[in-house]
């Protein structure tokens, strides 16, 4: 198999590139969204059957040039200015954009199968369950959510759970629509959104319980540990704290010529998805932060199986809501999305890119553990629904 097998060149200024039996995929990339090249399969059905024998992971000009001009600046700075800049960019005025991949639920995170036939919905609900369950949540207390989206799992906790929740986001959009989800859920007495910058969180409060579902990505490097700090002095001295966080592959050497797809991946990740979300690393540099902060981790759970399969979910949703998005935002935007969906469930399912679910705890010494010989921080073979409140 060779890439001028799978591709037909629209101008002539790529076609040198497509003669030989491997294009590299940087440029690849560039030329796709560009329209310069057209595939003549399925992009997930291409990745899954072909990418190997016809793609070469190395570094183009292109990616030199976007990680000295843009990607350091912003691992450096990660100021209020900046973060509100490039998040509002991407999520405010485009709920119609995530809502055609990401469905009903409008959840921008991995869910959670039981089994291999369920729905994304079904699998959605199963995650915000198992969360429940993991964070051992009662009715009657007070959640805090950073980083709330579309506000689903603040609506769900306060509906099924009678949970008071606080939903912080950055994203005017999401927060519109957060306050929709509650309404419809009947949860206005139960839960509120917070147009806010994490930072801006007021201090004067301590809750029960603490969410924070793939945002600390986001926060960065730079401010991690703080980040961590501030949850931990934001949360109650008997509470839980529940972060899910997108990782990527350790290796002893991340430069090794195995290891480039992850890296020219990420590149892709940054420039095009989700810029500024330069906290996605290796478990154990996670751990590191969160213990330093002052945290006992009880459980870790690793759900890029999981993730992969909710990419794929995602992947079809979009593919079949292709004309809405040719319609309204053009052939450029959606072979984007198409390239960050495919791609991702190819690299999840690889373990390039995972998820884990981690539940932590004040490292107190009056803290009571054993609430946690009862009612395990882990789920295996548990009915982690049997808590809710309302069918």
């Amino acid at each position: 198999m060779k890439i001028s097998d799978l591709v037909e060149v629209n101008d002539s200024s790529a076609s040198s590139r497509y003669d030989s039996r491997r294009v590299s995929m940087g440029h690849f990339i560039e030329d796709y969204i560009d329209g310069k090249v057209d595939i003549n399969k399925d992009l997930l059905e291409l990745l899954w059957e072909d990418k190997d024998d016809v793609f070469e992971f190395d570094y183009t000009k292109h990616h030199y040039k976007f990680f000295v001009t843009r990607m350091i600046p912003e691992v450096v700075i990660h100021s209020k200015k900046q973060d509100e800049r490039i998040i509002r960019s991407h999520y405010d005025n485009q709920n119609d954009l995530f809502n055609w991949f990401l469905g009903d639920r409008m959840i921008y995170t991995s869910c959670y199968y039981t089994s291999e036939d369920e729905t994304l919905e079904q699998a959605q609900d199963n995650k915000l369950d198992l969360i429940a369950h993991k964070m051992q949540l009662k009715a009657g207390e007070e959640l805090l959510d950073i980083g709330c989206g579309w506000g689903t799992l603040i609506a769900h906790f306060a509906k099924y759970y009678d949970v008071n929740t606080t939903g912080v986001t950055i994203a005017e959009a999401g927060a519109e629509w957060a306050r929709k989800q509650i309404k419809e859920y009947g949860a206005e007495d139960k839960a509120q959104v917070w147009v806010k910058d994490y930072r801006d969180i007021p201090k004067n409060k301590k809750y029960d319980k603490i969410t924070c579902l793939e945002m600390a990505e986001h926060v960065g490097i730079k401010y991690f540990r703080k980040f961590m700090k501030q949850c931990y002095n934001l949360l109650k001295d008997d509470g839980i704290f529940y972060i899910q966080i997108a990782g990527l592959r350790e290796r002893d050497n991340v430069f090794m010529k195995e290891n480039r797809e992850d890296l020219v991946w990420g590149l892709f990740m940054n420039e095009y998805i989700f810029s500024g979300a330069d906290a996605s690393m290796p478990l154990h540099w996670d751990l590191k932060q969160i213990e330093k902060a002052g945290f006992e981790v009880q459980s870790v759970e690793n759900i890029g199986i999981h993730y992969s399969k909710t990419i794929n979910a995602w992947y079809d949703n979009w593919m079949g809501n292709k004309e809405k998005v040719l319609e309204k935002y053009g052939e450029r935007t959606f072979r984007i999305y198409e390239i960050f969906l495919a791609w991702s469930t190819v690299i999840a399912h690889n373990g390039g890119s995972t998820a884990y679910q981690i539940v932590c705890h004040k490292n107190t010494n009056d803290f009571n553990r054993a609430r946690f010989i009862h009612e395990s921080a882990l789920c295996s073979g548990v009915d982690f629904k049997k808590n809710k409140v309302m069918a």
